[in-house]
């Protein structure tokens, strides 16, 4: 038991103890949990949590693993991989505490709308995947082929029990972007409103919110991306489906 004691108890280097700290603060970032419920979950003190990853004391070994255990990652370097506790297919408080298989109708590839930011007659249309991600215990979206690449976004999906909606929410350098929709129609379709940042001349940014639609890519024979004009083959259509969100009242939007 005595050699079990120092083995466990062995201090990793302080460059292992750095990058340990880095890791667990970018996970408590990603699932918005406070340090207080990580120590609880992990059955540590909230000081000692605090002292590690402060780098006021070098981690331990058995530290080291009851962090792993509670996070379901590993956090050492050619570690083998940590087994996720029996939980890990559902999503943390803060996102609904969802189980997966109570979303798997969510995962799909969808054609995203909304209206251009640059051009009044234009609808902006981009491929986004809503997939289960067990790294984080949570479903996770996913922007591609947009034509400003620089734009395209992950972020995580809340699924809460008491709105009936869903949010698609971005945080990234404390900047956030939300998405709120409907649940999903007959057809697959959700509405609803982006609130994000539109960019203008040099390094401009004006707050914007505007009406948004997620429609399944298989409701398409031939989808339009980029920025859709009038006279392509899908504008109509996309036009009347961004119409959905304020026309059968999915949101609504007020003027002054």
């Amino acid at each position: 038991m005595q050699t079990q004691d120092k083995f466990t108890d062995k201090q990793l280097s302080d460059e292992q103890s750095r990058e340990i700290a880095e890791t667990i603060r970018e996970e408590l970032a990603r699932r918005r949990i406070s340090r207080q419920a990580l120590a609880e979950q992990a059955k540590l003190s909230l000081s000692t949590l605090e002292k590690v990853l402060g780098g006021r004391r070098p981690f331990t070994l058995a530290t080291t693993v009851r962090l792993e255990q509670a996070l379901g990652v590993s956090l050492r370097r050619s570690a083998a991989v940590v087994t996720p506790p029996a939980a890990n297919d559902v999503a943390p408080d803060s996102l609904g505490s969802y189980a997966h298989r109570a979303v798997t109708w969510l995962e799909d590839v969808y054609i995203t709308l909304r209206p251009s930011f640059g051009d009044k007659d234009a609808i902006f249309a981009y491929r986004t995947e809503i997939v289960w991600e067990p790294k984080v215990s949570s479903l996770v979206f996913r922007e591609g082929e947009r034509t400003d690449a620089a734009y395209e976004h992950t972020g995580e999906v809340a699924v809460p029990h008491q709105s009936g909606f869903i949010y698609l929410v971005i945080i990234k350098h404390g900047q956030h972007r939300v998405i709120t929709v409907s649940r999903p129609t007959v057809a697959g379709e959700m509405y609803g409103i982006i609130s994000t940042l539109r960019a203008g001349p040099g390094s401009q940014l004006t707050p914007i919110a505007a009406p948004i639609a997620y429609v399944p890519l298989r409701n398409f024979a031939k989808p339009s991306l980029g920025r859709v004009a009038p006279g392509d083959a899908n504008h109509e259509l996309y036009q009347r489906l961004l119409r959905r969100t304020v026309e059968e009242s999915f949101a609504l939007f007020l003027s002054v």
